[in-house]
């Protein structure tokens, strides 16, 4: 990747009004968002985990590109995780679009439920202590709610200034209602969390396949600048590791299903080898668990609690 676009956390213009807001490490919740601008418009790609961060991000950006939070026309919600939305109060003008799907997510996730699973941590012995070590740099109590005011199916078009923006929804896959957010003039997708490049991908909704295609549909967009919902600006190299990833752990869990292991010792038993080295390698226990649903549709999900408990021992064990 060029060296311009070297991962630091901040603003970083990756030319011809286009900007990507980076949060290393990249790991639970320090997401990524985007701008764009053009002819006096402007177009915001995902809010932040809260509100303070958010405030920061969109101060730089007015800085930088002369976009204040009030000014800002369209915001697009890629899915519909809370470090993606949190913030979507503080830019009070705009048109927030999302997926019908993703709409619908965001009603029952909120930062409530975030919040009671910090309060709740110290009573919860070492599962809590790693939910506090991966939650409690975020504010729960100070964020910026604001549910979508458009939503889509498929595809849609924007406009910015003179540019083109398409909307694609490729959910679901991570989420319910996953979409890319694709400037062709500019060469430049925002992925949302379809990429986590330097960190392990979670499959909160599947099924596999999907999130296969999506990451097939990115490639063939031929982008200079592929900006992750988590981790550093990418290419089509990066695109293609997510993928090998997300085939590797489908045919690994496939085999312990098959040969009636439980969730937590397939999760256990899978080698991840190279994947060892990204961030948050313990998101393999929501992976088995999700794709153990997809190939037995009579098996409940699993409790939330009971996922991440299995992710913290995960997590000690190596």
């Amino acid at each position: 990747m060029p060296e311009r676009w070297a991962y630091k956390k901040g603003l970083l213009e990756t030319g011809n009004g286009m900007y990507a807001w980076l949060q290393p490490d990249g790991g639970w919740g320090w997401s990524n968002a985007g701008l764009v601008v053009d002819g006096g418009e402007s177009l915001l790609v995902d809010t932040l985990f809260d509100a303070r961060l958010t405030r920061d991000m969109l101060a730089s950006m007015a800085d930088a590109a002369g976009v204040k939070a009030n000014e800002i026309g369209n915001l697009v919600n890629t899915h519909a995780n809370g470090d993606h939305t949190h913030g979507n109060g503080l830019c009070t003008n705009a048109e927030v679009i999302a997926s019908a799907a993703s709409a619908r997510e965001m009603e029952v996730t909120t930062p409530e439920v975030m919040q009671g699973f910090i309060n709740a941590a110290p009573s919860m012995g070492e599962t809590g202590e790693y939910i506090q070590a991966i939650f409690g740099a975020f504010d729960f109590n100070d964020v910026a709610e604001k549910l979508p005011t458009k939503t889509f199916s498929g595809e849609m078009q924007l406009q910015v200034g003179g540019k083109n923006v398409n909307l694609t929804e490729v959910g679901p896959a991570h989420t319910r209602g996953d979409v890319l957010v694709h400037v062709p003039a500019d060469r430049t997708v925002f992925t949302g969390d379809i990429l986590f490049i330097e960190g392990t991908p979670i499959m909160w909704a599947g099924p596999v396949a999907n999130w296969i295609r999506a990451c097939d549909l990115i490639i063939e967009m031929d982008a200079e600048a592929i900006v992750p919902g988590h981790g550093p600006i990418t290419d089509t190299k990066g695109v293609k590791k997510v993928q090998e990833y997300l085939n590797y752990i489908n045919q690994e869990a496939q085999k312990r299903f098959d040969a009636g292991l439980s969730v937590r010792d397939a999760a256990h038993d899978i080698s991840l080898g190279d994947y060892e080295a990204w961030g948050d390698a313990e998101r393999i226990v929501v992976n088995v668990d999700t794709l153990y649903r997809e190939f037995d549709a009579t098996k409940e999900p699993t409790d939330i609690g009971e996922l991440f408990s299995l992710m913290a021992e995960i997590k000690r064990s190596h």
